[in-house]
């Protein structure tokens, strides 16, 4: 693989790819007891890309031919430059030489990323290829670095191989299972002309994946970056200084932490503490003695302690020149606005968190946002009738990127809505006993497994922690304390993006009060932190995440008078929400918001 600049017009517009609907519409809510209300099916109103494994295929031969010709680059790469002592330049060419093979059972969650266009010409110097790793931190979710994604349309020309430790031969993708690429986000801070601003993105798959997966550190974790500490590379790029040739299979190594000062004192500028971390031993100026990331690893994790510490991002030319380190986003700066990405909340597949709402009369609707741009909620989907239920909560229980509904019928019994896979919602029991419950609420990953969980507040005012087992269903409920009588919960994503979900209530004055997650079941809530108060002022608050697009949870309420709010979030633990927005009246129609 050669360190070529990118060609200057590689800005793409928006894919044109012809969309087909993602499943039929749908007939009666199936397998329910006699006698229990029926739900209606939700309706498919969603196009979901058609990329066949015959076209998957096809992209990933496509990227594997440039790689063998030489002629694919990492996305993003910059005209290559020689370092100074005074001013060192480098190229974003990322990167494992003085590694060792790896299998895909010990990171299992590592997958290719492979692109290739033929700009639909049969010229074909005029082809696009390029190749990157991933980390696979949700089934249907790849983290990656921004320089993969930025300015390329991934949708229409990419392709996900996972399950493999070995680069595609061919059709032969060695026992790995190809996916396409439904939607792409990228940091909206990143700067592609110097890579600054949190070097990461996020790929959505068409479909959720089967393996294994590995999650991001959150923002509270220094000990992770602290000098000395053991780190581990993966990815399948070069592995000599003096061959373009990248691994055909998974390569790892061992890299110690190294400090902002030691980064900055070799890099200068270029390197910026705080969006960036850097590791590894300085480079000898050649193969032996050197131990870093190399072209190809673009987009791979940085693993420290089990978590993502950071995502490989650019280095100098060939990799090896004396004193060089490799350089990584740091995703603890950014572990708010990924998780945001991770667990979207979206109805209707675009990226921004939808509502879904009820009328006293039994009709319901599903809300879709327009981002952040009054009204900031535009279309809705009408959905049916839904009366007799006395609950309804929407998320993504089983992580396949479709919103689940969470339902509780009159005489107790609590469902789950879920997509079976195939081609309808299909209603799964998930017990009785649940009129005991005051609220249910399904506010993201308490628990730090990536799995969205329940808390339930009790009508004895016990609030009760129920973790997701990532099936739609839970597992043994967790105390979490006493004393709930008097408040109203809500809260839906990560209000003081330390990457750990939140829990929002209301107490009987009208204060509002953030509780922190503290990323484990026990003890589940932190120390709360005073918002405000005057919050009695709203009959219902719905928080289905972040609707603005801005990876910061929001906050809607609505007054007595049927005016609704957007509180939108600020993602600062002390003052979560900015001043209010009116979305706008004729919201006190509804008795389920949210």
């Amino acid at each position: 693989m050669t360190s070529t600049p990118r060609r200057a017009h590689l800005a793409l517009p928006a894919a044109a790819a012809a969309l087909a609907l993602s499943g039929a519409v749908l007939a009666a809510a199936p397998a329910q007891a006699s006698g229990e209300t029926p739900v209606p099916p939700r309706p498919a109103a969603t196009e979901q890309p058609t990329a066949s494994q015959a076209e998957l295929l096809r992209r990933i031969q496509g990227s594997g031919a440039a790689i063998e010709g030489d002629t694919a680059t990492t996305p993003g790469a910059r005209p290559n430059a020689t370092p100074s002592a005074e001013a060192p330049s480098r190229t974003v060419d990322p990167k494992i030489i003085g590694g060792k093979d790896a299998t895909i059972s010990e990171a299992p969650w590592m997958v290719q990323l492979h692109y290739s266009d033929d700009k639909g010409t049969k010229d074909t110097s005029d082809d696009e290829g390029y190749f990157c790793g991933g980390t696979l931190v949700a089934p249907t979710k790849v983290l990656t670095a921004a320089h993969c994604v930025y300015g390329l349309d991934w949708k229409a020309n990419g392709a996900v191989l996972a399950g493999t430790a070995q680069l595609p031969d061919g059709a032969d993708l060695h026992g790995g299972r190809a996916a396409g690429v439904w939607r792409q986000w990228v940091n909206p801070t990143y700067r592609p002309s110097t890579i600054a601003g949190g070097d990461l993105a996020v790929l959505t798959l068409t479909e959720a994946l089967p393996y294994k997966t590995l999650q991001p550190t959150s923002s509270g974790d220094t000990a992770s970056y602290a000098n000395g500490t053991p780190a581990t590379v993966y990815g399948w790029g070069r592995t000599s200084s003096t061959s373009d040739d990248i691994s055909p299979t998974l390569r790892k190594a061992t890299v110690p932490m190294r400090s902002d000062a030691t980064c900055t004192a070799y890099w200068g500028s270029d390197f910026v503490p705080g969006q960036m971390a850097c590791a590894g031993n300085p480079a000898a100026g050649q193969d032996a003695g050197t131990v870093s990331p190399c072209n190809g690893d673009s987009g791979g994790p940085l693993v420290v302690n089990g978590r993502i510490a950071g995502v490989v991002s650019w280095g100098v030319e060939d990799c090896v020149a004396t004193g060089a380190y490799g350089v990584y986003a740091k995703t603890r700066s950014y572990a708010g606005e990924v998780n945001a990405r991770i667990d979207d909340t979206d109805l209707d597949f675009d990226g921004l968190a939808d509502l879904f709402v009820r009328t006293r009369g039994g009709q319901a609707y599903e809300y879709y946002s327009l981002g952040n741009r009054w009204p900031y909620l535009g279309n809705r989907a009408e959905l049916g009738d839904w009366s007799g239920l006395g609950l309804v909560r929407q998320a993504d229980l089983d992580r396949d990127f479709r919103q689940d509904y969470l339902y509780r019928t009159a005489d107790g019994v609590l469902y789950v809505l879920a997509f079976n896979g195939d081609d309808r919602y299909e209603s799964v029991r998930v017990g009785a006993g649940w009129n005991a419950m005051k609220d249910i609420r399904v506010p993201g990953d308490l628990t730090g497994d990536a799995l969205p969980d329940l808390v339930a507040q009790a009508k004895d005012g016990v609030l009760w922690l129920y973790p997701g087992k990532g099936d739609g269903l839970f597992g043994s409920r967790v105390r979490i304390g006493g004393g709930w009588s008097p408040y109203t919960i809500t809260g839906k994503g990560d209000y003081d993006r330390d990457g750990r979900s939140d829990l929002l209530a209301r107490d009987g004055a009208g204060v509002l009060w953030l509780y922190p997650g503290t990323g484990k079941a026990s003890p589940a809530l932190g120390s709360r932190i005073r918002i405000g108060s005057g919050w009695n002022a709203y009959n219902a608050l719905a928080t289905a995440g972040d609707v603005t697009g801005d990876g910061r949870s929001d906050l809607l309420a609505r007054d007595a008078s049927g005016v609704l709010w957007l509180y939108k979030g600020t993602g600062t633990g002390t003052a979560p929400f900015a001043t209010r927005t009116k979305v706008g009246s004729g919201w006190g129609a509804f008795d389920i918001l949210g």
